[in-house]
């Protein structure tokens, strides 16, 4: 189920798990341990298998098909490898956190988080898509919610657009006139405007 699917109402959430196997050369056995706080792996288990360290685990769907292939490889120098099968689902203690771009909630950037980190990974999140979704002619909000408050906000400022550089000298009165002319324009665009976001800026997100 995607998270903008979820009912107001409901009791539990279970999440797909999915157990994972690890193949890695000894030497960077300890530098994967950051890796399994950060996706969520549990029942860790370690053995050898020939030459190299054999890491198996549980870890929830979600979190193996965001960037933890590319982080895997990014932390062995590619000389790791894993394989992965459905495991079952588990209850879990999850949250959903919504995303708000110019007051407009945008459902495919609403996320599943725990509920142990999701106030941090939702402020990091908003600082990204601040730095992420390209500047308009008027200034975006861009907001988590979650529990039915905003947890975190950050603000894209209006691209500018000087509307007078052609004018020389002292015509103040004419500059005035286009001053007004374009902040009624950008009103106009602000109350039709409605939150565009590239395909790039999902894939991103993805990335921890």
């Amino acid at each position: 189920m995607k998270p903008e699917d979820l009912p107001p109402e409901f009791e539990e959430i279970w999440e797909p798990m999915v157990k994972i196997e690890i193949i890695v050369p000894p030497d960077y056995l300890n530098g994967l341990f950051p890796l399994f706080q950060m996706f969520r792996l549990s029942d860790v288990q370690n053995s050898n298998f020939q030459d190299r360290a054999k890491i198996t685990a549980e870890m929830p769907l979600a979190e193996l098909i965001s960037d933890f292939d590319d982080k895997l490889k990014s932390l062995t120098q590619g000389y790791a490898s894993f394989s992965y099968e459905f495991a079952d689902y588990k209850k879990t203690d999850i949250l959903k956190v919504d995303f708000l771009v110019a007051g407009e909630q945008v459902p495919g950037l609403s996320r599943f988080l725990p509920r142990t980190s999701y106030e941090t990974t939702a402020r990091a999140m908003v600082k990204r898509l601040k730095e992420l979704l390209p500047r308009r002619q008027f200034a975006q909000a861009v907001q988590a919610a979650a529990t039915g408050k905003i947890i975190a906000r950050e603000d894209i400022p209006a691209l500018k657009k000087d509307v007078t550089g052609y004018l020389y000298g002292g015509d103040r009165t004419r500059k005035m006139k286009l001053w007004a002319k374009q902040k009624k324009g950008k009103k106009r665009l602000k109350e039709r405007g409605e939150a565009r976001i590239p395909p790039s800026v999902f894939r991103e997100l993805l990335k921890k």
